[in-house]
């Protein structure tokens, strides 16, 4: 029997991405990965094919099954052959779990890097913004908050003003990301309601704005100077825009060059 806690497995880690985690495992699960980042960053890229998939193949589910993949009428032939067989269990993966199958292993076609790295941010969002008592490493009021992150991702980083939306920064943390170590920034409203603001480095080039749901939360990612940024929150979207077009125009209004940035952080030590 497995107690509340015992050390998280990494079967459990996958029950945990394909929702069939025992609801009495969830809590030290998530408990596991706010402690445990190598884990936390599985977890989201997994979480990113799976979303990646189901994008990709969902318009499976509500198409009629081929003929020669029928169950009923595979079931009813006297002489089964293995292939019979075979093709049964390919179109119950294709029809029910193809994001199950290929997250454990199995091959499809890779999501693309802005996708990947999307859905990193907005995992990391997911995950960090429902903890109570740890959702943040470094407080808002302490000195070495910025200096720490920037010299960790490599840039000089800032943080947004969103005071305008009632957003009051609370403080940050370090995270694992697609290239490298990544700043997450957490501002909550007087409510109590959470936003997130992501920056890695990225490999893809310049881009726009680009928001993207999934289920209750959604972000707004773009990408300047190799850095990728992405505000997180409830998938309000004329909201999120706003908040994310403030952020953007304050980080682009702002932002040193990339020799400066290496030259400062040089000069604040390691």
């Amino acid at each position: 029997m497995i107690d509340g806690n015992s050390p998280v497995t990494n079967d459990e880690l996958h029950a945990y991405v394909d929702g069939m985690l025992p609801a009495d495992r969830r809590d030290a699960v998530e408990a596991w990965l706010a402690t445990h980042p190598e884990d936390a960053a599985h977890v989201a890229h997994w979480r990113a094919q799976a979303d990646a998939i189901r994008a990709h193949y969902g318009v499976i589910d509500g198409e009629p099954t081929p003929e020669r993949f029928d169950l009923d009428r595979l079931a009813g032939t006297r002489r089964r052959s293995w292939r019979a067989m075979a093709a049964a269990a390919v179109a119950a993966a294709l029809i029910g779990g193809a994001a199950g199958w290929f997250v454990h292993g199995a091959s499809a076609s890779a999501p693309s890097t802005i996708d990947q790295f999307t859905a990193e941010a907005l995992n990391a969002h997911k995950l960090y913004v429902a903890e109570v008592r740890h959702p943040i490493e470094v407080n808002a009021g302490e000195d070495h908050l910025l200096p720490w992150l920037s010299r960790r991702v490599g840039t000089i980083l800032r943080t947004p003003n969103l005071e305008s939306y009632s957003l009051k920064l609370m403080g940050g943390r370090l995270l694992p990301g697609l290239n490298g170590p990544a700043a997450l920034f957490m501002y909550e409203t007087p409510a109590g309601e959470r936003y997130t603001f992501y920056c890695s480095r990225s490999k893809t080039a310049r881009t726009a704005l680009r928001y993207n749901a999934a289920g209750d939360a959604a972000s707004v990612l773009w990408v300047d100077s190799d850095i990728g940024y992405v505000v997180s929150g409830p998938a309000e979207r004329s909201r999120l825009m706003d908040i994310a077009q403030t952020a953007y125009q304050q980080m682009e209004n702002r932002s040193p060059t990339r020799a400066n940035a290496i030259q400062l952080i040089s000069r604040r030590g390691s």
